[in-house]
């Protein structure tokens, strides 16, 4: 028999559906000294060909994709040897895009990114001139 009150399972039910689903962005730190600002990023399980990193005058776009090993043809192979596919699986997969606007202009010429053991470290030197213009004023 169903009742017009939900019970209060429910919520944890309706949590935990909106946790599976929620998109899940890598943690990330920042660091700024006066000639540069320092980004790392959490990526562990992403391969390094599936990361792109972009910039603008004063922004810095980061995409990356972690693929399923369904995709890889790793589940078939694990299939041939006996494994199987799990009976839980928390982890994330799918491609995700984070960006970062800094206070002051960076020389995007000069970024540098390094891929180490799951951590994406980028380098922005900070802009060493910022353009202005003078207008004379006229009669």
């Amino acid at each position: 028999m169903r009742t017009l009150h939900p019970s209060p399972f429910d919520l944890f039910d309706r949590l935990e559906q909106q946790l599976q689903t929620a998109e899940r962005v890598p943690a990330a730190e920042i660091h700024e000294t006066e000639a540069m600002y320092s980004i790392a990023l959490e990526l562990p399980g992403v391969d390094r060909s599936s990361i792109d990193v972009k910039a603008t005058d004063r922004s810095l776009i980061i995409t990356a994709e972690r693929r399923s090993p369904q995709a890889d043809g790793v589940t078939a192979a694990a299939a041939e040897g006996g494994r199987r596919a799990p009976l839980l699986s928390e982890f994330r997969y799918g491609t995700w895009s984070r960006s970062f606007r800094f206070p002051g202009g960076i020389q995007r010429e000069a970024l540098e990114a390094h891929f180490r053991d799951g951590l994406l470290t980028v380098t922005a030197p900070k802009a060493q001139s910022l353009t202005s213009v003078s207008v004379k004023v006229a009669d």
